[in-house]
């Protein structure tokens, strides 16, 4: 592996954000770690983050809270709209790169607004070379995709959202 290589390999764990990686072959092995920042920390959790600062404009002068808190709950309501709770979430079992179709340039297992049955094929995981079908555990409507083709995916990682059938 020469220098330039590295460095693009360096550049793309930074775009995806990717904390740990480590690479062999043959003779050569590398990996690489990076410290996490506390910013990107909390944009996981980003959907509860409009919850938690309702308390904090109260705190301040008694002349800007009466219109603070109104526009802070407005943002609230439209941050975790109602219908979203009843959202099925299918999670990665294992850890490995995300595929949403078969094969590059095939179109995808399935699309947002979809019919999905128990057992129907969802998207593939790689990892280690071996490709694993991850099926729908539960019949509904395909509603979002939580991740992009081609993105390294964690164990428990959502994949995607299903509004069950009544």
């Amino acid at each position: 592996m020469n220098q330039k290589e590295l460095k693009e390999l360096i550049e793309f764990l930074i775009e995806k954000d990717i904390a740990e990686f480590e690479l062999e072959r043959g003779d050569v092995k590398v990996k690489i770690k990076r410290a996490a920042e506390p910013a990107h920390a909390a944009l996981p959790d980003s959907r509860y983050f409009a919850v938690h600062p309702a308390p904090a404009p109260v705190a301040v002068p008694a002349p800007a809270p009466a219109p603070v808190p109104a526009q802070v709950d407005l943002a609230a309501n439209a941050a975790v709209p109602e219908p979203e709770e009843s959202l099925h979430i299918v999670k990665s079992p294992i850890v490995g790169t995300f595929y949403e179709s078969p094969s590059p340039g095939s179109p995808p297992f399935v699309k947002i607004g979809d019919p999905l049955e128990v057992g129907q094929v969802l998207c593939i995981v790689e990892a280690m070379k071996l490709m694993n079908e991850i099926e729908c555990d539960m019949a509904g409507e395909l509603v979002k995709k939580l991740v992009a083709n081609g993105q390294p995916i964690e164990y428990g990682q959502e994949l995607f959202a299903v509004r069950p059938t009544k």
